[in-house]
């Protein structure tokens, strides 16, 4: 099965990192959960950087939904580029999606995954509409 990205993406951030030793389980393969972090780090890494440091006593992003597809094992040693996509924007949410692969192989997709983003009032626990300025980040 394929991950099928939006036509309607924004590319908004690539990272690399090396696969770590720790990352892999007992079959020699980067363990499932794994790419649940990298996508996490890559998500947070890009939200640092567009000034989205979330605050308990504000509004700031959740995670409501969360997957991975699995295509090819990612093993150690590698290096591995991460690219992430935002897409399909509404009131209160957008999606975000990121694709692996490694840096010695371009274009070949290792694992693919997203998540729904919530903007949410910490403080209330509800769902509030996306500020304006993250609305702007997220629109093609």
């Amino acid at each position: 099965m394929k991950i099928e990205i939006p036509e309607k993406k924004k590319l908004v951030h690539e990272m690399r990192f090396p696969v770590r030793w720790g990352d892999m389980d007992a079959m020699g393969h980067v363990n499932n959960t794994v790419y649940f972090r990298y996508l996490e780090t890559a998500r947070i890494d890009w939200l640092v950087s567009v000034g989205c440091n979330p605050d308990p006593t504000g509004q700031g992003p959740v995670i409501v939904n969360a997957f991975c597809n699995f295509y090819q094992q990612l093993e150690y040693p590698a290096d591995v580029l991460l690219k992430l996509y935002v897409s399909d924007p509404g009131r209160t949410t957008f999606e975000t999606w990121g694709t692996m692969e490694r840096v010695d192989r371009p274009g070949v997709v290792y694992a693919a995954g997203g998540a729904t983003t919530m903007w949410v009032d910490f403080p209330q626990k509800k769902a509030v509409a996306l500020p304006e300025w993250m609305l702007a980040i997220v629109q093609d």
